[in-house]
């Protein structure tokens, strides 16, 4: 999401310079809705006013004065048919698929999903979060850092871990989020079974350089300790 704050302000992207002002914006209600302020934009609630759509959240519709109307998907879902209809682009700043709340992984109602449906109706997508690599070669260089020295930490092989390997920086995959029921894992600190994680990261086309379980992490002194402590069944080649 800041990437694409900082894209929408500056305009030096080709594709953003050309977009115009005027969008849809589908956004959280129950979570809270995503302020545009600085932006210099225009929210419009009709598509025919619409230029592009930014999707944020699947909970809302934002309005002109800054309030957030809550709608159900399938009716937020009609709305994204009309803006097919019209051709106008999305951009999506939040593409996840998959959020993991206590005791269950959703992956329903999720901005990520609801760009792939745009793309089905033939509406062209600008993914902006991760997988995309530009969310960390952008982090990256916000930090100075060089990327042999950074490494990126997460649950989700689809986004964390793919958009580590474009990004061409190393990667931890924590075992006990979102892929932990395709893992055989139903408790906190179970290890998975190297062959699990094989499996796995070779349906999703994303390799993590080190995998681990969560309990490692939360250890007191382990946090460094990659080589000991940290790495649970090491290198996954």
């Amino acid at each position: 999401m800041t990437q694409t704050h900082v894209i929408q302000i500056t305009r030096d992207d080709p594709w953003f310079a050309s977009l115009g002002r005027s969008c849809i914006h589908f956004t959280w209600s129950g979570r809270g809705a995503i302020s545009l302020e600085g932006l210099d934009l225009r929210v419009v609630e009709n598509v025919e006013e619409a230029e592009f759509v930014l999707a944020h959240g699947t909970e809302a519709l934002g309005g002109a004065n800054g309030n957030a109307r809550s709608m159900k998907l399938e009716d937020l879902e009609q709305i994204l048919e009309l803006c097919a209809a019209k051709r106008i682009p999305m951009v999506v700043a939040n593409p996840d698929y998959f959020h993991l709340i206590p005791n269950c992984v959703c992956t329903s109602n999720l901005s990520g999903t609801l760009a792939a449906k745009y793309e089905k109706l033939g509406g062209e997508v600008k993914w902006m979060g991760k997988p995309d690599e530009i969310i960390y070669k952008s982090a990256i260089a916000m930090a100075g850092a060089d990327v042999s020295d950074c490494i990126a930490v997460g649950d989700s092989l689809h986004h964390d871990i793919k958009d580590a390997n474009a990004a061409g920086i190393q990667s931890i995959l924590t075992t006990g989020g979102i892929h932990a029921a395709e893992l055989g894992l139903h408790g906190f600190g179970e290890v998975a079974e190297p062959s699990s994680v094989q499996s796995l990261v070779t349906k999703y086309n994303a390799y993590p350089s080190y995998v681990c379980c969560p309990h490692s992490v939360a250890e007191p002194g382990n946090l460094w300790s990659l080589g000991e402590k940290l790495i649970v069944n090491s290198h996954v080649t």
